[in-house]
């Protein structure tokens, strides 16, 4: 099931980048939008969501409630919107 979850919320990252005029990807994902990501695939609310550095890399942590309630951590990679975990 949290792969499940994990390939859901990449699928939607990647399917949201934004292309510029010349035809390149643009690489960033804001906190605003992987939350919405985070939110949109499965009932969870958002309890917190923060862009730390880890590893030399930004990432975004967001900190949501499930349905089945269990407090759950989804770190997204700022500059890919790969999740991480």
């Amino acid at each position: 099931m949290k792969n499940a979850i994990k390939v859901v919320v990449l699928f939607f990252l990647a399917s949201n980048l934004c292309f510029s005029e010349g035809g390149s990807v643009l690489t960033h994902v804001s906190l605003d939008q992987a939350t919405q990501h985070v939110l949109s695939i499965a009932n969870n609310k958002v309890l917190g969501a923060t862009t730390e550095i880890l590893e030399g890399k930004e990432v975004h942590i967001i900190k949501v409630l499930g349905a089945d309630g269990w407090i759950k951590f989804y770190k997204i990679d700022a500059q890919t919107g790969v999740l991480i975990s």
